[in-house]
Formats: structure tokens, C-alpha cells, sequence
């Protein structure tokens, strides 16, 4: 029980990692596209200035539930997939240095190097992360000791691909209506404009990406052979997913940009779930021999930890939601060109 608990609790933990930090990764993403001068490159960055280093902390408090909950998992994600994460971890360090250090000296190719390394830091991670679950929903070469028996190169496998191309719409699509909400004028204009073409190439790769993985899961496999999983999630999950892309679009056209901003939200945590419920009770599934995979029974720390764990969990998590809900109300505001006369940062 406490380990399908602690399953729970990680997949919801990704879900609010890649709702909150998305629309940072898809800005940062978006910088060469959108901005056309100085001032419209210093309101992308505003616009997500107060949240971005908070929103990573789903980033390491999902880590740190792997990590402590399910160890021997961790040991084989971190050690077959090294190279991959390495290279995610160094984008995301090279986006938090642009983020700070641009201001640092008035220069314009000063601040040029640091918008090229805030691209890098956002394209990468929202395209490398769709690429690592996509393979993880397809099944890592894994063998019976949880070493993997491959290489980065190998990751980029065509449904590997294709679910690093739809994380990053998905990303992106976030970016423009979090841009579209905070901002005003022609940035805010061709924000909306961005965001309406891209979802129209979200929902071609969203409806690709669902048939192939029919082929190349087993994901659906795994809902008939779990009453439970058929019952619930394949029920609820679905209908949240169409029905958040379908109503990201109506709010976009009638310009409710909050609304449409919870509609993207809803789409990221239903995408996320589904994959993360078909899971079950896998966390990664051997394509070598579906015996090898690693799970939560097979992984799991023991008993006490979990128990010890689950209390810290309730405590903290409510106080990082209650302080992120304030953050998020404080500056809850656009950010406008006049505001920039009175911020020296970015």
C-alpha cells in the first residue's frame, strides 16, 4: 500500500514540475522567435523572473522521492542514463546563470551570450525530458542486474524523438500563454498569435504520438490488465486531456488568458498522469524482458522509510504549494515596458 502511495505521489510530483516550469522552459525557448528588441527581450525574461527558481523545486523534491522512496530505481536511472541526465542538468544550470547574471555587466554582447545560454537552457531540458519518459514508457534495454544495455545515441529512437518534439510544443504552447497573460501590446499580440499555430501543431503531434504509442508501449497493456488503472485513470485521465486541449483552444479565441493558462495546465498534468498511471506498478520497464523491469515492490525502500517519509511529505509539500500560491499572487500583475525604468535586473 505505502509503496502505490509513494507511485502516486511521484507521478503527481513530474506533473507539477512540468505545469510550473514549463511555461519557463517554453519562454526561454521562444526568446529568438518573439523578441524583437532590448525591451521585449527584458519582458519575457520578467515575465517569468519571480517564478522560475522556485518552480525547480518540483524538480528536486521529484528527484529526492525517487531518490529516498525508490533507491534501487534511482541507482539504474542515474547510472544507464547518465549521459542524458547530465546534459538536462547542465542545461538547467546554464538557464538559472543567464538568468542571473545578464544584468551583470551593459553590454549588448554580453547579454547576447546569455540569451544564446537561456535558449540552450530551455530548448534542451523541454526536448531531452520528453525523450527520457517517452523511452521510459517504451521500455529501457535493462538486464536482470538493472544495467542498461545501451547508450544516449540509442535513446533517440523515433518514439524517443517524437516524445521529445511533443513535450516541447506542449512547452512551448504553455510559454506563449503565459507570455500572452503577463504581457501587453505587440509582444502580447504575437505571443497569442504564436500560441494559436502552435497548438495547432500540438494537437497533429499530440494525436501521432497517442497511436504510436499503441505500437511501441505497452502502456495500454497495462490499464486492461489492471481493473483498478481501467476503472479510474483511463476514464478521468482522457477526458481531462482532450477536454483541456479542446477548451485551451475556446479560451484562446476569447482571449481569457487565465482560463487558457489553467486549460494548458490541466493538459500537462493529464499527459504526464496517464503515461505515469500506465505505468504501474512500473517505474522502468525492461524492453529486454518485462522481468527485469524495475518497480515499485522490487525498488522500494523499506516499510519505515516510506512511513517516516510520508509524514515529512504532508508536513512540507502544503508549505511549499501555500508559498508558491502567494508568489505566484503577488506578482500575479503584467509586466509592463514602464515597469522596466524601475528594475535594473535582466
Amino acid at each position: 500500500m505505502l509503496e502505490s502511495i509513494w507511485f502516486v505521489l511521484w507521478g503527481v510530483l513530474w506533473a507539477v514540475y512540468f505545469m510550473l516550469d514549463g511555461f519557463d522552459l517554453g519562454i526561454g525557448t521562444l526568446m529568438p522567435f518573439l523578441a524583437k528588441n532590448e525591451t521585449d527581450k527584458r519582458l519575457m525574461y520578467h515575465s517569468m523572473g519571480p517564478y522560475w527558481n522556485g518552480n525547480e523545486v518540483w524538480l528536486i523534491t521529484a528527484g529526492g522521492v525517487t531518490f529516498a522512496a525508490f533507491p534501487a530505481t534511482y541507482a539504474v536511472m542515474f547510472s544507464g542514463l547518465y549521459s542524458a541526465l547530465m546534459l538536462i542538468l547542465f542545461a538547467l544550470i546554464l538557464r538559472g546563470v543567464a538568468n542571473e547574471f545578464r544584468d551583470k555587466v551593459d553590454s549588448p554582447r554580453w547579454r547576447g551570450i546569455w540569451d544564446a545560454c537561456l535558449f540552450i537552457g530551455s530548448f534542451a531540458p523541454a526536448l531531452l525530458l520528453g525523450v527520457a519518459f517517452a523511452n521510459i514508457f517504451q521500455g529501457i534495454p535493462i538486464d536482470q542486474a538493472g544495467v542498461f544495455q545501451g547508450n544516449l545515441f540509442s535513446l533517440l529512437n523515433p518514439y524517443g524523438l517524437m516524445g521529445g518534439v511533443f513535450f516541447l510544443l506542449l512547452f512551448t504552447v504553455h510559454g506563449a500563454v503565459w507570455l500572452a497573460l503577463k504581457t501587453e501590446g505587440d509582444l502580447h499580440h504575437r505571443a497569442a498569435t504564436l500560441a494559436a499555430k502552435l497548438w495547432m501543431a500540438l494537437v497533429v503531434v499530440a494525436v501521432a504520438f497517442l497511436v504510436c504509442t499503441w505500437f511501441y508501449t505497452r502502456l495500454y497493456d497495462n490499464y486492461l490488465r489492471n481493473p483498478f488503472l481501467f476503472m479510474v485513470p483511463i476514464v478521468v485521465i482522457p477526458f481531462l486531456v482532450v477536454g483541456a486541449l479542446f477548451m485551451l483552444r475556446v479560451y484562446m479565441a476569447r482571449g481569457h488568458w487565465w482560463k487558457t493558462w489553467f486549460a494548458s495546465s490541466a493538459l500537462i498534468v493529464g499527459v504526464t498522469l496517464f503515461g505515469v498511471a500506465g505505468l504501474y506498478p512500473n517505474l522502468l520497464p525492461s524492453s529486454l524482458n518485462p522481468a527485469y523491469s524495475m518497480t515499485i515492490f522490487n525498488s522500494a525502500s523499506s516499510p519505515l522509510t516510506l512511513k517516516i517519509m510520508l509524514g515529512v511529505a504532508l508536513t512540507l509539500v502544503p508549505i511549499i504549494i501555500v508559498y508558491q500560491s502567494w508568489v505566484y499572487h503577488f506578482f500575479k500583475d503584467k509586466v509592463r515596458a514602464a515597469d522596466l525604468a524601475h528594475e535594473e535586473g535582466y
